[in-house]
C-alpha cells in the first residue's frame, strides 16, 4: 500500500499505543487521586461523551467540506494540548473533578473530529480492494496495543504516580499528528457540501435510506454501550472492592486483549472461506454471550482468572467482526458522505454509551457494581435481534472479490 499508509499506520500506532496506556487514565486518576466513588467515576465516561458528541453535531457536514488531513492533525494537537493540562494541575496540588470532566469532553469531541475525517481520509488513500486488508493491519495496531498498554499503564503508575500515563497519551498524539503530516500523496478534493436546511441531519438520514446501514448501527450502539457501560464498574469493582491493584487490572485487560490480536489475524481467511456476511452474523452473535460473567468475579487467583477467560473470549470475537464490518461501512457510505455517515455514527454512538454507563452508574449505586455487570451480560444477549439477518439487506455490501470467497454470502 506504499509509503503514505506507512506513515498513516504509524501515526496510528503511536496514538492508539498511547490510548492504551492510558486507557482508563481519568477513572484511575479520580479514583486514586481525587477519592471519587462509583457514580461518578462512571459520570467522567458519560459526561464526556455525551456533551462531546452534542459539541460535535454541525460538524459533520463541516468536515465534509474540507480536507481531511489537516482536521486530522488539528484534533491530535487539540487532544496534546488539553491532556497537556492534567499533569499540570496535578503538580500544582490544583486538579479537580471537573477538571477532568472538561477535558474528557474536549478529548471527546477531538476524538469525533479525528474518526469522521480519518475514515474518508482512508477512503481516498487506499484503493477499495485492500481497504480490508488496511482495516485489517490496524486492528492488529489496536490489538497489541490493548495487551501490552494497561498492563505498563498500570507498572508506570503503581511506580511514578496516576498522571504519568496521561502525559504519554499527550505525547503519542503529537507523534501522530507529525506522522500524518509526512504524508505526500494529495487528497482528492472534498465535495462540495450544499448549505441546505436539514444538512446538518445528512449522515444520519443516509443511515437511516440504508437497512444495512440502520440495522448495524442500531445493533453497535447496543452492544457497545453496554459493553462500555460495564468498564468503569469493573475497574472500580476489581481495584475499590476486590483489592486488585491496578498492576493486576492492567495485566488482567492486557492478557485478554490478546484475543483482539488472535482475532485480526483471524479475520480475513475467515472472510475467504465463509463470506463477509457468515462472519458478521456469526461473531456478531458470538461477542454477546461473555458479558455477563463479569458479573460474578471474586478474589483472588480465581477471580482475576475469570475476567482473563470473559474478556478474552469476547474480545476475539469482537476482533474478528470488526475490520469486516469497518470495511463495509466504508463501501456502504456513499462516497460524498463519508464523513457525515461516519461523524453521525460515532455521535450517536458515544452517546448510547454515556446514557448507558450513566446509567449503570446509578444502578450500580442503588445495588451494587457486580449486579449491574451482570445485568448488562443479561441484555447483551438480546442484541443479536438487531442484525440484519435479511439477505435482501445485504445488498450492494460486498467489499471481497467475488472469486475471493467459495461461499455465497
Amino acid at each position: 500500500m506504499g509509503r503514505d499508509f506507512a506513515w498513516l499506520w504509524r501515526a496510528y500506532t503511536a496514538s492508539t499505543l498511547g490510548t492504551y496506556l492510558a486507557l482508563d487514565a481519568f477513572p484511575l486518576i479520580a479514583i486514586l487521586a481525587l477519592h471519587a466513588g462509583a457514580a461518578q467515576v462512571s459520570m467522567i465516561a458519560a459526561v464526556g461523551l455525551a456533551v462531546g458528541a452534542l459539541l460535535a453535531v454541525p460538524m459533520g457536514p463541516w468536515m465534509e467540506s474540507r480536507r481531511k488531513r489537516p482536521l486530522m492533525v488539528n484534533a491530535d494537537l487539540l487532544r496534546f494540548a488539553v491532556l497537556a493540562t492534567i499533569p499540570a494541575a496535578y503538580a500544582l496540588h490544583a486538579l479537580t473533578y471537573y477538571h477532568l470532566l472538561a477535558a474528557a469532553i474536549v478529548v471527546a469531541m477531538a476524538d469525533i473530529v479525528f474518526v469522521g475525517a480519518s475514515g474518508a481520509h482512508l477512503k481516498g488513500l487506499v484503493p477499495g480492494p485492500q481497504l480490508l486488508t488496511a482495516n485489517g493491519r490496524f486492528e492488529n495496531v489496536l490489538w497489541i496495543s490493548a495487551a501490552v498498554g494497561p498492563p505498563l499503564g498500570g507498572a508506570l503508575i503503581g511506580a511514578v504516580g496516576p498522571v504519568i500515563t496521561t502525559v504519554l497519551n499527550g505525547v503519542s498524539f503529537l507523534l501522530s499528528a507529525l506522522g500524518i503530516r509526512m504524508i505526500k500523496a494529495p487528497e482528492p478534493p472534498p465535495p462540495a457540501v450544499r448549505r441546505e436546511p436539514g444538512r446538518l441531519t445528512e449522515g444520519w438520514r443516509a443511515i437511516l435510506r440504508d437497512p444495512w446501514l440502520r440495522l448495524m448501527l442500531a445493533n453497535g450502539v447496543m452492544a457497545n454501550s453496554l459493553i462500555m457501560a460495564t468498564a468503569p464498574l469493573l475497574l472500580y469493582r476489581m481495584v475499590h472492592e476486590l483489592g486488585f491493584t491496578p498492576l493486576a487490572y492492567g495485566l488482567a485487560l492486557g492478557i485478554s486483549c490478546l484475543g483482539g490480536l488472535l482475532g485480526a489475524r483471524l479475520s480475513r481467511p475467515l472472510v475467504r472461506r465463509f463470506g463477509e456476511r457468515a462472519i458478521l452474523l456469526g461473531f456478531g452473535v458470538a461477542r454477546t454471550v461473555w458479558l455477563i460473567g463479569l458479573g460474578f468475579i471474586g478474589t483472588g487467583v480465581a477471580g482475576l482468572a475469570l475476567v482473563i477467560a470473559v474478556q478474552f473470549s469476547m474480545i476475539t470475537c469482537i476482533a474478528v467482526f470488526n475490520p469486516v464490518f469497518a470495511t463495509c461501512r466504508l463501501n456502504r457510505a456513499p462516497d460524498d458522505k463519508v464523513a457525515r455517515v461516519l461523524t453521525a455514527w460515532t455521535i450517536t454512538s458515544r452517546t448510547g454509551i454515556a446514557a448507558l454507563t450513566a446509567g449503570w452508574g446509578v444502578l450500580a449505586a442503588f445495588t451494587s457494581a457486580s449486579t449491574a455487570m451482570a445485568v448488562a451480560g443479561g441484555l447483551m444477549l438480546l442484541t443479536s435481534a438487531l442484525l440484519p439477518w435479511r439477505r435482501r439487506d445485504w445488498a450492494g455490501t460486498s467489499s471481497i472479490p467475488e472469486d475471493a470467497s467459495v461461499h455465497a454470502r
